[in-house]
C-alpha cells in the first residue's frame, strides 16, 4: 500500500513539474515576427502607427528632387517636388515597413485611407499642416485632441494649464475613449488631484501649485509635516511620545532578546541588524576579537585579543626556521665565494636584498603575527 502511495505521490509531481514547465515557457516565449506583425492596437493606436510612418516618410524625402538633368526645367514644367504626386508615391511604397508591431494592421489602414491622405497631401496641407490632426481626429474620428477624452472630445478637468492639477493624467486623453477622471501620481489623491494621500504631506501651497512629500519613515500613516516629530502614529520599531513624535526603540539594549549568543546587533532606524561575531569569540558586544566576551574554544586572551593558542608557538617555529634559513645563506656565501672576494660580495648584496624583500612582504601582510615576531625576538 505504501509502495502505491509512492508511485502515485511521484506521478503527480512529475504532472505539476511539467505543467509549470509549460506555463513557464508559454508565458515567457518572446514573440515572433509574424506575430508581432499580427499585432492589433486600439482605434486611436493604429493611426498614430500609420501617420508616423508618413511623416518619416516625408522626412526621408525631404532632400530629393525630379530625377533628370534639368532639375530647374522639371520644378517650372512638373510642380514643385516637395507637393508632386512623385513624392507621394515614394512616400507611399514605403509605408508601414519599418513599423516592427502592427505592421499588417498599418497596411490594412493604409488602404483603407489612401484616399484621404491623398486628399490632404493634394488639398489640405496649408489648412491642416499636421497629418495626424486631419486624418486622425478631423477625418476618421480616431483620436481627439491633446487632453481631450471621449466620443465627442471633451476638455479634461482643469483645461488647459492645470489637467488634473498637474498631478496626474487625464484618462483617455488624446482618444475617443476614457471617462475624464484624473489618475493621479503618487501621493495625490482626490477627483482632480487637489490633496495629499495617506501618508504625505502638504510641503507647498498655492493657488497654482500643490506639492505633496513623503512622510518619514518612522510614521504609520498620515502626518503632520516633515520628520517624525510630525507622525500622528508610529510605524513598527519606534515610540511616540506625546507633543514630541516618535523615537527610535534602541533593540540592541537588549540584545540578547533578539541576537543569538554568537551575534552582536546593531541598532538602526526602525529596526536592528544581527550580524556574526569573529570566529574567535564565544559571544561579543561587535566586529572584531578584541570584542568579544570570552574566547571561543582553542583561542585566548592577551592583550585584550583573543588569539588561536597555537598560533604563538607556530610562528614561533616559522620565526626559527625562517632566520636559520637567512644564516645559512650567509654562511654558505662565505664559505663557496671566500676566494674571490668579488664575486661574494655580489653574492652577499643579492642574499641581503633577498632577506629585505622576504622581511618587507612579511611586515606589510597578514601572513605573520607581530605579536609572535616580538617573542621569538625576546627570547633570543
Amino acid at each position: 500500500m505504501r509502495k502505491n502511495n509512492n508511485v502515485i505521490f511521484s506521478c503527480l509531481l512529475s504532472f505539476f513539474i511539467l505543467l509549470y514547465m509549460f506555463i513557464y515557457v508559454k508565458c515567457n516565449k518572446t514573440p515572433s515576427n509574424e506575430e508581432l506583425k499580427a499585432q492589433k492596437f486600439p482605434l486611436c493606436a493604429a493611426c498614430k502607427i500609420l501617420i508616423n510612418s508618413f511623416k518619416k516618410g516625408i522626412e526621408r524625402t525631404s532632400r530629393e528632387k525630379f530625377d533628370g538633368g534639368d532639375s530647374a526645367w522639371e520644378e517650372n514644367k512638373l510642380g514643385s517636388y516637395s507637393k508632386s504626386e512623385t513624392r507621394l508615391i515614394e512616400i507611399q511604397e514605403h509605408l508601414c515597413k519599418e513599423v516592427e508591431r502592427g505592421e499588417t494592421q498599418c497596411h490594412v489602414l493604409a488602404e483603407e485611407l489612401e484616399s484621404k491622405i491623398e486628399d490632404w497631401w493634394f488639398n489640405h496641407q496649408q489648412i491642416y499642416p499636421d497629418i495626424y490632426d486631419y486624418i486622425c481626429i478631423q477625418q476618421t474620428k480616431r483620436c481627439c485632441p491633446k487632453d481631450h477624452f471621449g466620443p465627442q472630445c471633451t476638455q479634461c478637468p482643469g483645461f488647459p494649464d492645470r489637467i488634473c492639477n498637474n498631478n496626474g493624467k487625464c484618462k483617455g486623453a488624446g482618444t475617443r475613449k476614457g471617462n475624464g477622471g484624473c489618475f493621479c501620481d503618487k501621493g495625490y489623491e482626490g477627483n482632480n488631484c487637489s490633496k495629499c494621500a495617506n501618508g504625505f504631506y502638504e510641503s507647498y501651497k498655492d493657488e497654482n501649485k500643490l506639492l505633496c512629500s513623503h512622510c518619514h519613515a518612522a510614521c504609520d500613516g498620515s502626518c503632520k509635516g516633515p520628520g517624525p516629530k510630525n507622525c500622528e502614529k508610529c510605524t513598527k520599531g519606534w515610540y511616540i511620545l506625546d507633543g514630541q513624535g516618535c523615537f527610535d526603540i534602541d533593540e540592541c539594549i537588549k540584545s540578547n532578546e533578539y541576537c543569538s549568543k554568537d551575534q552582536f546587533c546593531i541598532n538602526k532606524e526602525g529596526g536592528y541588524t544581527c550580524l556574526d561575531c569573529d570566529k574567535s569569540c564565544n559571544g561579543c558586544t561587535g566586529d572584531g576579537p578584541d570584542m568579544c566576551i570570552k574566547c571561543a574554544e582553542g583561542y585566548h586572551k592577551k592583550d585584550n585579543l583573543c588569539i588561536n593558542s597555537d598560533l604563538l608557538g607556530r610562528k614561533q617555529q616559522e620565526n626559527i626556521a625562517r632566520y636559520a634559513t637567512y644564516f645559512g645563506l650567509c654562511i654558505a656565501t662565505y664559505i663557496i665565494f671566500q676566494r674571490n672576494i668579488y664575486i661574494a660580495s655580489i653574492i652577499g648584496l643579492l642574499v641581503g636584498i633577498y632577506i629585505s624583500a622576504s622581511e618587507y612582504i612579511i611586515a606589510h601582510s597578514s601572513i605573520q603575527d607581530t605579536t609572535a615576531n616580538m617573542d621569538i625576538l625576546g627570547a633570543m
